[in-house]
């Protein structure tokens, strides 16, 4: 590859550091940059139009180019460009965003802790864990459960909570007191002649049973996504979360409900956590709270949580833990808008109408020999590809990565975790643009199958 010695690909192969990419492969390759966007759609620097079909990183609900939310930036940035919350320390935008989080949260909530990031917030969750056990006079109770393929950051504790090995290895992680359960993929756990009902039930019962090996006054909390986003689009199977809260509660173990992707409407419902029926104790917010056109996070905790924390920041003189930019008025302003557009648009609805409409195109491919298995919810999916010859005998990853690039010709932009091909539209994608991404799926499976790979 050559490149000239001023163009913007060289210079950020020259001086850019890139997340979650192979940096030696990148000084090789080279960026693929993009200059613009508007609604589902992105352009690169040649001017080739792709349909976001992953929403920038699970995350921009609204579209790009939204004005509404370009405006509330400026005005707020006109009106009050930054202040903190620390030391009693308030501004409005902050105040109205945590007082509408409480209104609409799916189950009674008592505060708000704003952060900057999914992996921030999740970070601050484990130390006010950590800090409300010792309030409690439970010294010992600091564990925390999280599941295998779960995704929780990649912060140094975010990340020994998210259950993929590539996030742990040569990082020295995970940390200690941080365990790992069962993932529940029916289709890739589930044992021969094990019904779904039945994986459920082995489910709960081996987070009953690590729970109890590592003593139950030993265990606080057990961090997850309703539905699994990086780890694959895992949707559980009915009766999951049904069983694993009953497992919960009768140790006294904190539920966490990671909502960094699944909030906002992304499942058809406001959040994740009404689509599974569950009931945290905390919930972490990120991603589409602001359609990350701010970076942003927020975590909401019920009076449970709260009140020994509150308690325990009272004996000490101060809660000694915030970030400069926690609830920051243009980040809480835009996150305020688009809430806003989410409910004017009836955009919760709409994912759940288009929703289905994507999962019925999908289910078209389901037949297909290179297609293992295509699952999802609400306006997230993901089709899983497995070679039918030789599949065990591929790296892993060997389809997924060559589907991507099949996508990419074709104008698509999906994201291969392993070998699943995920789907996370912008919520306000429609039926066109739906049946683009799946003709450039089935168009692109005609050519995976003519690929050879080795044996």
């Amino acid at each position: 590859m050559t490149l000239a010695p001023n163009s913007a690909e060289a210079r950020d192969i020259a001086y850019h550091f890139h997340s979650y990419t192979n940096a030696i492969a990148h000084a090789e390759k080279g960026p693929q940059i993009m200059e613009r966007g508007e609604g589902v759609f992105v352009w690169d620097s040649h001017g080739k139009r792709y349909v976001e079909a992953m929403a920038g990183l699970w995350s921009v609900a609204v579209g790009f180019g939204e004005e509404r939310l370009i405006e509330a930036a400026i005005a707020q940035m006109r009106q009050l460009p930054y202040y903190h919350n620390f030391a009693h320390r308030s501004h409005g935008p902050a105040i109205d965003l945590a007082e509408k989080l409480v209104a609409i949260a799916p189950v009674p909530m008592s505060k708000v802790f704003f952060t900057n990031s999914g992996s921030e917030a999740n970070d601050t969750v484990m130390k006010m864990i950590w800090y409300r056990s010792n309030a409690l006079g439970q010294p010992e109770k600091k564990k925390i459960i999280a599941r295998q393929r779960g995704y929780h950051g990649v912060t140094i504790a975010s990340a020994s909570l998210t259950g993929l090995p590539n996030n742990h290895r040569s990082f020295d992680l995970p940390i200690s007191r941080v365990l790992h359960t069962t993932c529940p993929h029916y289709w890739k756990e589930g044992r021969e002649d094990e019904s779904e009902e039945d994986f459920a039930t082995r489910c709960a019962e081996e987070l009953d049973s690590l729970i109890r090996a590592e003593g139950p006054d030993t265990v606080a909390a057990f961090f997850a996504e309703p539905v699994m986003g990086a780890g694959g689009v895992v949707v559980p199977p009915a009766t999951y979360w049904e069983k694993i809260q009953k497992v919960l509660r009768q140790h006294d173990v904190l539920l966490v409900a990671d909502e960094v992707i699944t909030g906002f409407g992304r499942t058809g419902n406001m959040w994740g956590s009404e689509t599974c029926d569950i009931e945290p104790d905390a919930m972490v917010l990120s991603k589409q709270i602001t359609s990350s056109y701010v970076p942003f996070s927020a975590i909401l905790l019920n009076e449970r949580f709260y009140a020994p924390v509150a308690e325990e920041s009272g004996r000490i003189g101060v809660l000694g833990h915030g970030f400069t930019c926690g609830g920051h008025p243009v980040g809480a302003a835009v996150a305020l808008e688009n809430i806003r557009i989410i409910e004017d648009q009836g955009l919760v609805a709409r994912a759940a109408e288009t929703g289905t409409y994507l999962r019925d195109r999908l289910q078209r491919l389901a037949g297909h020999p290179f297609v293992g298995e295509v699952r999802g919810v609400g306006l997230i999916a993901a089709v899983e590809l497995r070679h039918p010859d030789h599949h065990d005998a591929l790296k892993p990853g060997t389809l997924g990565g060559a589907m991507n690039q099949l996508l990419y010709e074709r104008g698509v932009i999906s994201r291969a975790m392993i070998d699943a091909m995920a789907l996370c539209p912008p919520l306000i994608i429609g039926r066109a643009e739906i049946d683009f991404i799946a003709d450039a799926l089935e168009d692109a499976l005609g050519t995976l199958a003519k690929m050879e790979f080795p044996a």
